[in-house]
This record gives structure tokens, C-alpha cells and sequence, in this order.
């Protein structure tokens, strides 16, 4: 192979994974903005969006870097457009980091998205940190330390659907080995 091929093929790689990443960020954006339910659930109201199974799917059908970059820019994105602002640096930090630590575990031993079992836990993991990156969040957007309590059961809430939606749709889309 000459080196004009070689270059060629590497700039086809960097195409496909920008186009993939896009994709996976608007999925995200759009099952965040537009597949929600917004309930009292706590003081500071709730919100339960259907762009948690969206984050799932990307890290773990795709890894822990795609991961990353579809949680941080996907739901940071919806902050920003849904006069979320004051919480778009946050979301942008707790949800990239999320879809890192699910794409890690999920992709952990060679696995690859592949094991039922490291996805629950993945998931379980991912959500653990979100519930504690958000309850630091609204301590310093709030200014309180007892309030923040009063969203964890939304956040539970969010996890579960979103897990409970988001682990067969992996499923499904891994058995079709388009991915």
C-alpha cells in the first residue's frame, strides 16, 4: 500500500469517527430535549429524559471515549439550549465522566459492551457518580447541603429507566452486528 492509500484510509477513520460522534452527541441531545417527562419529584422539580438509555448505548456499544464525548456534549448541549445554563459546566463534567466510567467497565477483560453482568454494574457505577456529581453541583448552585438530598430519587429514577430501557436496545443492536 502506498502512502497516498494510507493517508487516505486514516482520513476516512477521522471522517467516520467524527460522524459517529456527532451522531451519538445528537442522539443524546435530542431523546434529552424532546423524550422527557418533567415531574415534581423533588424541591428543585425533575426531570426525566430518555437521553440516560442515548448515553448508555454510546458507551456501551462504543466505548468509554465515545462514551465521554455523546454524555458531556450531548446533555451539556440541552443545558445550554433549555435556559439550563448555570448548569451546563457541571452536566458537561458529570455526564463525560459518566459515559467514561460506563464505557471502562463495560469494555473492562476484553468485553467490549458485551457482558450483561459489567453492564449493570457499569451502569450502577456511571449512576453512582452522577448522583454524587450532581448533589455537588446543587450544593454550590444552591448553597445548601440538605436540599440536594431531594433529587436523589429522581436520579434513581432516571438510572433505572434508562437502564431498564437502554440494556436490551444494546442488546438488540449488538446482535446485529452493524456495530
Amino acid at each position: 500500500m502506498d502512502q497516498a492509500s494510507v493517508n487516505n484510509s486514516k482520513q476516512s477513520n477521522k471522517t467516520k469517527d467524527m460522524v459517529l460522534s456527532a451522531l451519538l452527541i445528537t442522539l443524546v441531545f435530542v431523546a434529552t430535549k424532546f423524550i422527557n417527562i418533567k415531574l415534581p419529584i423533588s424541591i428543585n422539580g425533575g426531570l426525566i429524559h430518555a437521553g440516560n438509555t442515548m448515553l448508555f448505548l454510546a458507551a456501551i456499544v462504543f466505548g468509554k471515549k465515545k462514551g465521554a464525548v455523546a454524555g458531556a456534549f450531548g446533555m451539556g448541549l440541552f443545558d445550554v439550549l433549555s435556559g439550563w445554563l448555570a448548569w451546563a459546566p457541571f452536566t458537561f463534567i458529570v455526564r463525560g465522566v459518566m459515559g467514561y466510567i460506563i464505557g471502562k467497565i463495560s469494555w473492562a477483560n476484553g468485553k467490549e459492551g458485551n457482558s450483561v453482568v459489567l453492564n449493570i454494574i457499569a451502569i450502577v457505577a456511571g449512576g453512582i457518580w452522577m448522583m454524587v456529581g450532581y448533589y455537588f453541583t446543587e450544593v454550590i448552585l444552591y448553597g445548601n447541603w440538605v436540599t440536594p438530598f431531594t433529587s436523589i430519587p429522581g436520579n434513581i429514577t432516571q438510572i433505572v429507566i434508562g437502564a431498564l430501557i437502554g440494556l436490551p436496545l444494546v442488546i438488540a443492536l449488538k446482535k446485529t452486528k452493524v456495530v
